[in-house]
């Protein structure tokens, strides 16, 4: 008989993280875990939530059902994207986990269960969290990272500041997250200085609402991609929105896990749109699904790991941006020792 618990842990950052809308120092997820050994990552969004209570009750109702079943196949992966009773993130947390138990029990790999091609030539995005203009432009300036996703969309006088100081920097390219936080004449704006400044990939630059201006916003800009985000999370939303973007960020927290991300993924590169793979702030555990699925990507932003103290998990490398999959990766990612003492909760 299958086993099934949930633990929760409180992750310290290198630097608190902070978005147009939230932020924090400590991410506290949790891990769904199938006899002992295979783990999803259920990782809350810093902007909006579900409470980890919500989470927790949700996983538990998703063990219930998951221990009936006498022996899982990839068909119980998809029979958990029909628990819409169960939040998104928490099925993603278990479809994860099942993934790695199907792998690890077959000894073939996570992504050769759901027929997707191997992972290979990854390179994601690093982060920029808002903090002061000088902050983040030293942090910019800095990094070693080749290819920065920088937060705006708060403050626009800290908005200028940090896009005219992207003018000067050399060797890195740039990709913008307002996070929804820019008005449309803010959006039009930015975008035209932007464009002049060669930054050609810009991420939620308004509430999903005015997604009807985007096209007017770039203007003429071919160059210029206007990723969605927020409110797209489904076939479903991509179909209402599709005329107006030029691509999506699929995130497999929001989605409800691997099979329906996979499909997001396919809709959006069927009408010829770009596909963005993202995450939360997490561990290996949770981007490890987008990782499976990378070869539907256009762009990567999976950086949830870097963003840590420290990653929980072996079996996922990054190396300045360039991701690398170990082939002892059947069963998904190896938690590290000790680590559920180090991270535990208290409460």
């Amino acid at each position: 008989m299958n086993s099934f618990h949930h633990v929760k842990l409180d992750l310290p950052l290198k630097k608190t993280f902070s978005v147009s809308g939230g932020s924090t120092s400590v991410k506290t997820n949790l891990l769904a875990v199938m006899n002992n050994r295979y783990i999803g990552e259920a990782a809350t969004s810093v902007k909006s939530g579900p409470t980890i209570t919500d989470l927790q009750s949700d996983l538990e109702t998703g063990f219930e059902r998951l221990a009936k079943v006498d022996e899982p196949t990839v068909e119980t992966v998809a029979m958990i994207s029909q628990w819409t009773d169960i939040h998104p993130i928490a099925r993603s947390a278990l479809t994860g986990m099942l993934v790695h138990y199907l792998s690890g029990e077959s000894k073939r790999y996570p992504w050769e269960l759901l027929s997707l091609y191997t992972p290979v030539g990854i390179t994601t995005s690093m982060t920029i969290g808002l903090d002061t203009a000088k902050e983040m432009i030293e942090a910019i300036t800095t990094s070693q990272y080749p290819v920065l996703k920088i937060k705006l969309g708060e403050d626009r006088d800290r908005d200028k500041q940090v896009i005219t100081a992207l003018e000067a920097i050399q060797g890195k390219e740039f990709r913008i997250d307002a996070n929804g936080g820019w008005t449309p004449a803010e959006a039009e704006e930015n975008i035209y200085y932007l464009n002049k400044i060669g930054v050609s990939i810009i991420e939620q630059p308004t509430k999903l609402a005015n997604v009807v201006d985007w096209p007017h916003l770039k203007g003429k800009s071919e160059e210029v991609h206007l990723i969605a985000d927020e409110g797209v999370n489904s076939v479903e939303d991509f179909e209402k929105v599709k005329e107006h973007v030029d691509g999506v960020n699929v995130k497999m927290e929001k989605a409800g896990g691997i099979v329906d991300s996979v499909a997001l993924a396919k809709a959006v590169r069927d009408a010829e749109k770009k596909v963005m793979l993202g995450c939360m702030v997490e561990s290996s555990f949770g981007i490890a699904p987008s990782i499976y699925m990378s070869s539907l990507a256009d762009y990567c932003d999976l950086d949830g790991p870097q963003l840590l103290e420290e990653d929980i998990a072996f079996g996922i490398s990054n190396d300045h941006g360039e991701i690398t999959v170990d082939r002892e990766i059947i069963g998904g990612p190896r938690l590290k020792r000790d680590v559920v003492e180090k991270y535990i909760a208290t409460d």
